[in-house]
């Protein structure tokens, strides 16, 4: 069996303002990012408490608000398109997983959503690009 560490961020409420809607369309109250990260067993499994010897997740969080914030989107896959770029900035990411969602999306009842799943190989030919 493969090892494998994950780092998962769940229901993280982004400040994104995407799309553009009409006086009769539902606008979300929320835009939500999961993000699951794919590191090194040994940036989990550590012997020691430091630091040092973990995958430092802030600066990612932080540049993801700063993404969020930085512009008016028209898409939620744009968004994920700038997000997927700032996590290939850390070559302690080997894949990833993410989704935004919003919601409501009828009815102030629902959230849609974009996910996309990038492996090893995807990252390598991004970072490569």
């Amino acid at each position: 069996m493969t090892r494998m560490a994950k780092i998962e961020l769940r229901d993280l409420e982004i400040a994104a303002a995407i799309g553009t809607y009409g006086p009769h369309d539902v606008v979300p109250d929320a835009h939500i990012l999961d993000l699951t990260l794919t590191i090194a067993p040994d940036l989990v499994k550590v012997p020691a408490d430091e630091m040092a010897l973990v995958f430092d997740y802030d600066p990612l969080i932080e540049r993801i608000d700063q993404i969020a914030r930085s512009r008016q989107y028209e898409t939620q896959e744009f968004l994920i398109t700038q997000i997927i770029a700032a996590c290939a900035s850390f070559d302690q990411i080997m894949a990833l997983d993410i989704t935004v969602r919003k919601r409501p999306v009828l009815g102030n009842t629902g959230s849609l959503g974009v996910r996309l799943i990038l492996d090893a190989d995807d990252m390598a030919t991004l970072r490569s690009s």
